[in-house]
């Protein structure tokens, strides 16, 4: 018989940890469990289909371990995959359960935080392939200017812990060099892969003070939070007694060691292997 329910948290590695911390400091008292992709990682350049694949495979493994609801706490898994998942797979594998993503939570908010409406992105190729953001911010924010930019070095930097070293500061300059150029009134800047704040010393550094840096977590956590006022009854079904559960398709002791930079605590985790699991 099932005895837990917590909400399970998914990324394809280290970033949705970023996202885990926000929302556990905001929602404290529910059940958690996460999961990182690590052994397929990373999604940012894979194929619509496979992202979808893995997606839902891992969606599947949450239902198996008893969440009501799962957050897609990965931009690429969000823009490749959500809503197929929510449209074609959860009325037949799951109706009593949800799954949320990270891109509507920013698009609902990020144009009212622009007083020249125009925007930046900064993100994987992925999800800018995907015109996620810039499809979904025009839904609540038609007038809104957004300008897209792939930093495609910036996880590869932060998972080497390079992050913090003068190599970063070419990329980071970079980057930032080349959104400007394509909106120069740009005045708020998304960090649109959970990744990313861990440069975000590193890019304040060489950003103008006129301009809005964005993270993603707290985001989320208070869109979460209002979710489950809104739906009772998910809420009523979230397990409320402090569970902390990490797991990795990767090596463990990998996992622990680059977690700990991301959660901003220790973390110890378990190994599972996803494809057998659910095959």
């Amino acid at each position: 018989m099932q005895t837990r329910y917590p909400i399970g948290v998914f990324d394809s590695g280290y970033g949705g940890l970023t996202v885990l911390k926000d929302i556990v400091n905001k929602l404290p008292q529910y059940d958690y469990l996460y999961l990182g992709d690590n052994a397929r990682t990373p999604y940012g350049n894979r194929s619509f289909e496979t992202v979808y694949q893995y997606t839902l495979q891992c969606v599947k493994w949450f239902f198996q371990q008893g969440c009501p609801l799962v957050i897609l706490a990965c931009n690429t898994a969000s823009a490749k995959a959500l809503r197929t998942i929510q449209q074609n797979d959860l009325p037949d594998i799951a109706p009593d359960k949800r799954v949320l993503g990270v891109i509507r939570p920013t698009a609902e908010i990020i144009g009212t935080l622009s007083e020249t409406k125009s925007v930046g992105i900064l993100a994987t190729q992925g999800t800018v392939i995907s015109e996620s953001y810039p499809l979904e911010i025009a839904r609540f924010f038609p007038g809104l200017k957004v300008y897209q930019e792939a930093c495609p070095m910036w996880v590869p930097l932060i998972e080497n812990n390079e992050h913090q070293g003068h190599g970063a500061d070419f990329f980071v300059k970079k980057h930032l060099h080349n959104i400007f150029e394509k909106g120069e009134t740009i005045d708020v800047l998304l960090l649109a892969c959970t990744h990313y704040p861990l440069l975000r010393e590193k890019i304040e550094e060489h950003l103008p003070l006129v301009v809005k840096l964005l993270s993603q977590g707290k985001i989320v956590a208070d869109s979460l939070a209002d979710y489950l006022l809104r739906h009772p009854e998910i809420e009523s079904r979230c397990g409320k007694t402090g569970l902390r559960e990490f797991y990795t398709t990767d090596s463990t002791q990998d996992f622990d060691n680059h977690a700990a930079i991301f959660y901003g605590a220790p973390v110890i985790s378990r190994h599972v292997d996803i494809e057998s699991v659910i095959n």
